[in-house]
């Protein structure tokens, strides 16, 4: 996801440095080229041998180091950067670099940069909220570097309050963003659905289908990556909630098109990858029961059509939905093109091995007016890339 990509570690003199090695063997396993800089205040909670060993490249300290590799090492270092990442950021270097102080490796290098900085914060709560800290960040905002919040947590002294450093996960996070695509998408507002509704029968039953969201959530988030602001409906699931994604939890299928139609007009791109559940009990409470010869019917009716609702009236927004068949999917499926006003439909087959509910993989095929593209077994993330780029390609035509 980040070959050919370089990343300067920046690690400061904080207790929270112990995590930072986890961090550069995660940016590793994701084939990024990791430089670690290191203050020397930082040698005391962790050795740069362990950094070396991690990311095959010399960990950096001394701005006089005599062993290096290139004959400028802090503007060689700042010239191969794509991106740098200090974390944690002590008070001290949060106040270097915000008044231009460039007096150890790191500093100096991280004024030699042209890229983007990420800068993680991480003291104790009453240093964090000191006036002339947060002076110091205000002033690093306003030149461009972006500041990775600190959450609320057991400090080490074992106070409970702001400035812990977040998770590695949450840092390695902010690197994909950043790194993983151009932001080909950046100024556009998508909105996709996901999961499945939920309709009650009564307080302990409903009516609900197989979907796990995760085709959804991986349009979503790849959409993110790609640099759109994106708001994510979603039903239950059990997945994790994407980073820099608005979430809007729904249950119902009529809760899932208020959120929708009410989010509509201000969206380039509609996505449904939902599968709304097609029908609710049509009466309510204890008369959804209707007990017969000892056995439960329950009388139903059809949920609304969220896409041919949209369809009927999308305005400036293209259109996109899912058509899951068992038999006749391309037929079908163009049928529902037509008769649902879509610019596009990702047509699968759900007796197809790898495709479906509840994969990490799945088999599509693309469907336009203009014709169809048919993609081969690959994970949901790279059929969220090639189905975005094909709803791209439309908007700009």
């Amino acid at each position: 996801m980040l070959q050919g990509k370089t990343v300067l570690l920046g690690v400061t003199g904080g207790i929270a440095a112990y995590k930072m090695p986890n961090v550069a063997r995660m940016l590793k396993k994701l084939y990024c080229n990791v430089h670690v800089l290191m203050t020397q205040n930082a040698t005391n909670f962790i050795t740069p041998t362990t950094f070396e060993t991690l990311t095959a490249n010399k960990c950096i300290i001394d701005t006089f180091d005599r062993n290096f590799e290139f004959s400028v090492e802090h503007v060689a270092l700042a010239k191969q950067a794509d991106l740098v990442l200090i974390a944690p950021a002590t008070a001290n270097v949060i106040g270097k670099i915000a008044n231009g102080i460039a007096d150890d490796m790191l500093t100096t290098t991280v004024m030699a940069c042209t890229c983007k900085c990420l800068i993680a914060p991480a003291m104790n709560h009453n240093m964090y909220h000191n006036s002339i800290v947060q002076e110091n960040i205000e002033k690093l905002k306003r030149h461009g570097y972006e500041i990775i919040e600190p959450i609320r947590g057991m400090l080490a002294n074992g106070d409970t309050g702001d400035g812990k450093l977040p998770a590695e996960e949450t840092l390695v996070e902010y690197v994909i963003r950043e790194l993983a695509f151009p932001k080909d998408m950046e100024g556009m507002n998508v909105l996709v659905t996901a999961g499945p509704t939920q309709e009650a029968i009564d307080p302990v039953r409903y009516i609900t289908n197989h979907s796990t969201g995760k085709m959804g959530y991986a349009i979503a988030k790849t959409a993110m990556y790609r640099g759109a602001s994106v708001t994510l409906v979603s039903g239950p699931t059990a997945l994790e909630a994407p980073m820099f994604v608005d979430i809007v939890p729904v249950t119902t299928a009529q809760e899932m098109y208020e959120a929708v139609t009410a989010r509509a007009k201000q969206q380039d791109m509609i996505i449904k990858a939902a599968a709304v559940a097609d029908y609710r009990p049509a009466v309510v409470a204890e008369q959804k029961v209707k007990k017969q010869a000892g056995d439960a019917r329950i009388e139903l009716e059809r949920t609304r059509d969220i896409l041919a609702e949209l369809g009927a009236d999308k305005g400036k927004a293209i259109l996109c939905g899912f058509s899951m068949e068992t038999e006749n999917m391309l037929e079908n499926s163009r049928a529902k093109l037509q008769k649902k006003n879509l610019d596009m439909i990702v047509a699968n087959n759900l007796k197809v091995e790898g495709a479906g509910f509840g994969t990490d993989t799945n088999v599509v095929t693309l469907i336009t007016r203009e014709g169809e593209k048919q993609l081969t077994l690959m994970s949901k993330e790279d059929v969220a890339n090639q189905l975005l780029t094909e709803l791209l390609t439309i908007k700009r035509a």
